[in-house]
Order: C-alpha cells, then structure tokens, then sequence
C-alpha cells in the first residue's frame, strides 16, 4: 500500500513583495538585466536554480510593481486600494524607498525650476551621476510632485509633506529643502559652489524654514514657510549700524579681539586685527541685500566668496570661524547704535543664528 504524504495547503491573498527585486526595479534595470542580476547573485547558493524560473518570478515582481506604481505616486491611497493586500509596514517601506533620493541626481537638480524643459536634461544629469535615466525621470517626477502638492499650502512644509506623501520626518527634510530651493530659485551652479553637497544645501534649507520663513518658528503669521519672511528681510537693512559709524567698528573690534585673545590660532587673531572691516562688511552686507530677489538668490554664492573663500585662504580653521562668529554676535549688542535700538537685537540674533549655522556647515574643502 503507497504511503499516505500529508501536505499542508494555506490559501491567503496577502501580496508577498520582494526587496531586492523592488530595488531593482527603482533603480531602472529592465525585467531581463534585473534577472540576470539575481541568477548572477543566487545560482553560486542555490544549486539547480533554474534562469526560466527566475526570470518568470522577476516578471512577476515588476508587473506588480507597474500596478501599485500609480497609488505610490499618490500615497495616502495605497492603503485603501483593493488589488494588494498589503501590510501597513511594508507599505511604509515601498513609499519611502520609492520616494528615496539620490543626494547626486537631488544635486544636480537643486535650485532649478521643475519644468518639462529641465526634464530634458536628465540625459545629461545621469551620465554625469551613473544613475539610470529611468531613475533620474522617477526621481525629477517625485520632486515635482511634490513641489505642486505642497506649493500654496500654509502651515508647516515639513509636516505637509508628510501628511500627504506619508514620508518619514528625515526625508520629508531632504523634500522641503527641494521645494524651498525651487520657490526661491537659489543660485547653486556656480564653479565655487560645486563643492557643496546636497546635504549642505538640505542642512542649511531647513535652517532657513526654521527661522527665515514667513511660517518659521520666529515668525507671527501662519504662512507658507517656503517664502521667506518680508518684515524680517526689511529689518535686516537695519543692521547697517554695525559698520556704519567707524568708531563703532573700531570698537567692535576692539571687543572681539579681547574675547578670542589666546582663543584661536594666530594666523586668525592677526587677520582680524588687521582686517577687520573686510570680516564685517560682507556679513552685513549679506543681510541688507537680502530683500533684494537677485542678491537673496545669490546668498550661497555671496557668502562662500565674501566669508568663507578669503577666510580659509588666510589659514583659518573651523573652529576659528565659529569663535569669531560667536563673538561676532555677542559683542555686537555693546555697541552703542545697537544699545539705542533694542529691538535690532532679536534681528540679529535671527539672522546670525542661522548664518552661523550654514558657514559651520559650508566651511570645509
């Protein structure tokens, strides 16, 4: 009498969604160098593997990609779409790995306007970033997507962008430094800005929003915080006292040099002794300019060339550069114009907050 085999059967409709193949697939490969790929990978630990299979599996995957690509460019209805049964933490994963960013491609793309022109020019972007041109459309389409969702919306960008994308708080960052870069059409192409990386740019961009924005924490209204603040932009002009009145710089010189005596390297302590109206202007400069579009476009440009260029050719070091704008700042409210206009004092210490931030973020090689 043959021997009974008992077989356990289960029968379920839960959607079964492989990683790597869905890395694959965002990255651009086609079904066929997907599969080879994997049989490349799997055929040395798994003897008799059959290519066919793999390859069928592989094809599988990707049409079920295709048909669950529509509701992850619309996220908040993946969840209620009938086809897929998907589990809640791997839709989380398919959105955020859909939604990834190639901090090269974001690079690139940062401070251009997300027009079809532009588009155009993925070609180039992914020959020069070895990203799939597939990759790059995907990634370009992303930030235009989200740029329009979240463009005329008030309140918090960050949290807008989450709670429509359903994206984690450090990714909806890198996508709210893109859609305030756009808004605002900063100048990042420029031969002395190339050595500044996405992540500079995204660090100082949420700098910005924090405490520049017309939705910024240190703002009274409930705007959009992709536009800068006008009132404190016009206030800036302001701070022209410190480097109006010579006396006033000669004294505020004074109070630095007594502050960072013995404090920083020497190299830096002479060049502020005898160079110290050529430390002050541009920062202040800087300030006053900004209610001006063309010189707010041209902030980081302005001041890698104007700050951060001539003070690393005079040897400074970070921490130099930090000390002095530390004291910078405290110093400043001792001066006499300042002393007569108190309310400048919380100007200033928003501007060059913020300022100090982004040079310590920007100063390095």
């Amino acid at each position: 009498m043959a021997e009974l085999i008992s077989v356990n059967i289960f029968v379920g409709n839960t959607t079964f969604v492989d990683v790597e193949v869905y890395e694959l697939w965002l990255e651009g490969y086609s079904s066929h160098d997907a599969s080879s790929i994997r049989y490349q990978k799997l055929s040395p630990k798994m003897a008799g593997l059959k290519y066919d299979l793999l390859k069928s599996d592989t094809t599988d995957n990707y049409r079920m990609f295709m048909g669950i690509e529509k509701h992850l460019r619309n996220p908040i209805t993946l969840s209620h779409q009938p086809l897929f049964q998907i589990s809640p933490d791997i839709q989380k994963m398919l959105i955020e790995k859909y939604y990834e960013l190639d901090s090269l491609v974001a690079r690139e793309i940062l401070g251009k306007k997300l027009s079809s022109k532009h588009r155009k020019d993925l070609d180039e972007i992914g020959e020069k970033t070895k990203v799939s041109l597939k990759s790059c459309r995907r990634q370009y389409d992303n930030f235009k997507r989200v740029f329009k969702a979240v463009e005329d919306m008030e309140g918090p960008m960050v949290k807008n962008i989450q709670t429509n994308f359903l994206l984690s708080e450090e990714l909806a960052k890198k996508y709210a430094a893109i859609v305030f870069f756009a808004n605002n059409r900063f100048e990042t192409g420029k031969k002395r800005l190339q050595y500044l990386t996405f992540s500079d740019f995204s660090f100082c961009a949420d700098e910005m929003i924090v405490r520049w924005t017309a939705g910024s924490n240190d703002s009274r209204k409930e705007d959009l915080d992709a536009d800068f603040d006008r009132e404190f932009l016009q206030e800036l002009r302001e701070l022209k006292v410190l480097i109006s009145d010579k006396d006033a710089s000669d004294q505020h010189k004074g109070l630095i040099c007594s502050s960072l005596k013995g404090k920083i390297t020497e190299k830096a302590f002479a060049d502020i002794e005898s160079n110290f109206k050529n430390l002050s202007r541009p920062i202040v400069n800087i300030a006053s300019g900004m209610i001006h579009s063309r010189e707010l476009r041209d902030f980081f440009n302005d001041v890698v060339e104007k700050i951060i260029d001539p003070t690393k050719a005079a040897q400074w070091t970070t921490t130099d550069m930090s000390m002095f704008l530390k004291s910078y700042t405290a110093n400043s409210y001792q001066l006499e114009g300042m002393a007569r206009h108190t309310r400048l004092h919380a100007t200033l210490d928003r501007y060059m907050t913020t300022l100090t931030k982004c040079i310590q973020c920007m100063y390095h090689s």
